[in-house]
């Protein structure tokens, strides 16, 4: 039924059909990471009801492939609820892509957003800049509308990319560790973290071990300890809600036994096994499983 509301558009990107809709205005902003984070953040239509739960309630993937992705998406009841089907298309190789509401709330109008590289004096990238257009179907009535428009799209972008760059830098931050940790070859197999009796049991401990990152915490009257990254994308587990056993990624709302094992929902994702706690001698000593 979703797909069907797709059917006959196109995967590649008109930038000419701009011209028979209403430029309104648009949205620049500079972000602390790069090109590849942010192109990926394009495609992962996954991540939207999770990182971005005040403009997404949930979604459903009707096509995706190289070209972009296409979905139902439902809205907030708190916005007064709701779906749209959206469309994204990209030109990766551009930095580009334009999302068009194809059905439902603000049903025509579209996006489109250009990303490039800021680089230093040398020519590294240091940073990226996106410039955010945005196009309605029809002018509005007066410029008073047409400015309050503008104002809220600008107001919802900056509160988007807020959330988004927060996942890219730590996305990235996360591939940077994880490389380092594979490639450090002196990972012990068992930490010690001290009396059991003096730890804060209120914060998540963070350990490196010979398999991976590790979280320990105090959970249920016990200390645990639990992989601290998701195996999907790296998303953070450390501090992961915990309900029934199970850990959901803030990212993207995957969900995992805590012990580790298959991603619960079938998703094809396995968290890596937890490692073995123990007290002793009166000291919390955590060792790979």
């Amino acid at each position: 039924m979703t797909a069907a509301g797709f059917a006959g558009r196109a995967t590649a990107i008109d930038r000419e059909q701009t011209r028979a809709l209403h430029y309104l205005g648009n949205y620049v902003r500079r972000m602390p990471t790069n090109l590849k984070r942010m192109m990926e953040n394009a495609y992962d239509w996954e991540h939207l009801p999770f990182v971005h739960p005040q403009a997404f309630s949930s979604i459903a993937i009707a096509e995706e492939g190289r070209w972009g992705w296409r979905a139902e998406v439902g809205l907030p009841a708190e916005t007064g609820g709701g779906t749209q089907l959206i469309e994204l298309l990209v030109d990766p190789a551009a930095g580009y892509w334009a999302t068009t509401v194809v059905e439902g709330l603000g049903q025509g109008t579209q996006i489109h957003t250009q990303a490039r590289d800021v680089t230093d004096g040398a020519g590294a990238a240091e940073e990226i800049e996106v410039d955010v257009r945005f196009y309605l179907p029809q002018a509005p009535e007066t410029d008073e509308q047409s400015a309050m428009i503008l104002g809220y799209l600008q107001a919802q972008y900056a509160g988007l990319y807020d959330q988004d760059e927060a996942l890219m830098v730590a996305r990235q931050e996360a591939l940077d560790k994880t490389r380092d940790l594979a490639s450090d070859r002196g990972l012990p197999d068992t930490v010690t973290l001290g009396a059991a009796s003096a730890l804060d049991k209120s914060k998540t401990h963070r350990v490196a071990l010979a398999p991976g990152d590790v979280a320990v915490r105090f959970h249920e009257g016990a200390w645990i300890a639990h992989a601290a990254v998701c195996p999907h994308l790296l998303g953070p587990l450390a501090d992961a809600p915990i309900k029934d056993g199970v850990l959901t990624c803030p990212w993207h709302g995957y969900c995992f036994p805590v012990e580790g094992g298959r991603e619960v929902d079938g998703k094809p994702c396995t968290l890596a096994a937890s490692a073995v706690v123990a007290i002793v001698e009166g000291e919390l000593r955590i060792s790979r499983r």
